[in-house]
C-alpha cells in the first residue's frame, strides 16, 4: 500500500471515530434530557403546595410483614392501611378540621386515586397520590425525581394553577421502604438549584433513602431510624408545623408527639425514631 493510501485510510478511521463519539455524546445528551421531565406551565407561586406520594400497603408485592388481607390489598385504596382505613391518608385528612377535600379522582392504572385538599385558613393545597402497591418502585422513583426537580408538574384547581411534584414546596413519601427490597441505579441530581423540603415516613428511611438524596440538595424535615407504621397522623401534624414556619426540630417534635400518641409509645422512643436533618 502506498504512502498516500495509508494516510487516506488513517484519516478515514479518525473521522469515523470522531463521528462515533459524537453520536454517543448526542445519545447521552438525549438520554439525560429525557430523564428530566419538566412541566414549564406557569403556576401560582404564592399558593404553596404539599405533594404526598403513597405506595399502598401490599402483602403480595412488597416485602412487608403481612397484615390482614383486606388492609394489605395494594390494588384497593378504599380499604388500604395507608389510604382508606381510619388512620390512612384519605380518611384522616378528610376528617381533619384543618383540611377540606375538594376533589377525588382516579388518574390511571398505576395511580389509583388522587386527592386534592385545601387548607381551611392558609393558602395551602395538599395533593396525595395513591400508587397501586405493586408499583412501589415507580412511586419511589417519582418521589425521588420530584425531590431533585427532575419531575415537575402543575395542576389546575378551580381558578388557580398550582405546582406539584418538583414544583411543590414540600414533597413526602408514605409507605413501605421499597429500597430495602430493590436497587435503583439512577442518580437523582438537582437540576434547578432549588432546595425542596421533604418528609419520608417508611422503615429505616434515613439509612436507605439517604444515598439517593446526596445529589438532590433537599432539606429533610422528618425521616426514620427504625421500623415504623406510616399512618397519616404523623405527617398531618408535621405539616401543621411546616405551615406555621416552624424549625425542623419543632416539626420533628410535632411528628413524634403524634406518633407517640397513636402508637402508645413514649415520647422519647418516638423522638429516637423520627429524626430530622442529614
Amino acid at each position: 500500500m502506498g504512502k498516500h493510501n495509508i494516510i487516506t485510510l488513517l484519516l478515514c478511521l479518525f473521522f469515523l471515530s470522531c463521528d462515533s463519539q459524537t453520536r454517543e455524546m448526542q445519545s447521552f445528551a438525549a438520554t439525560t434530557k429525557d430523564s428530566v421531565q419538566s412541566d414549564i406551565t406557569q403556576f401560582d407561586t404564592t399558593t404553596r403546595t404539599v405533594h404526598i406520594f403513597v405506595a399502598l400497603c401490599d402483602n403480595k408485592y412488597q416485602g412487608i410483614v403481612p397484615v390482614p388481607p383486606k388492609i394489605g390489598n395494594g390494588q384497593d385504596p378504599n380499604s388500604n392501611l395507608y389510604w382508606g382505613c381510619d388512620l390512612g391518608i384519605r380518611t384522616y385528612f378528610k376528617n381533619s378540621k384543618e383540611w377540606k377535600l375538594i376533589k377525588r379522582k382516579k388518574l390511571d392504572s398505576v395511580r389509583l386515586e388522587r386527592l386534592i385538599f385545601k387548607h381551611a385558613t392558609k393558602n395551602y393545597y395538599l395533593v396525595a397520590d395513591a400508587y397501586d402497591g405493586q408499583y412501589i418502585e415507580r412511586c419511589t422513583k417519582e418521589f425521588l425525581k420530584s425531590c431533585a426537580g427532575q419531575l415537575k408538574d402543575t395542576l389546575h384547581v378551580n381558578s388557580t394553577t398550582i405546582g406539584i411534584a418538583g414544583n411543590s414546596n414540600l414533597v413526602a413519601y408514605i409507605g413501605h421502604d421499597g429500597l430495602m427490597d430493590f436497587q435503583l441505579a439512577e442518580t437523582y441530581y438537582n437540576v434547578d438549584n432549588k432546595r425542596r423540603d421533604i418528609i419520608i415516613l417508611a422503615c429505616y428511611s434515613k439509612r436507605f433513602f439517604s444515598p439517593h438524596l446526596d445529589s438532590s440538595k433537599t432539606n429533610t424535615l422528618v425521616w426514620t431510624t427504625g421500623l415504623m407504621c406510616p399512618e397519616a397522623y404523623t405527617i398531618h401534624d408535621a405539616i401543621a408545623g411546616y405551615m406555621n414556619n416552624e424549625t425542623n426540630e419543632q416539626i420533628r417534635r410535632r411528628a413524634a408527639s403524634a406518633y407517640a400518641k397513636y402508637q402508645k409509645c413514649s415520647e422519647k422512643a418516638a423522638r429516637n425514631l423520627l429524626v430530622t436533618g442529614r
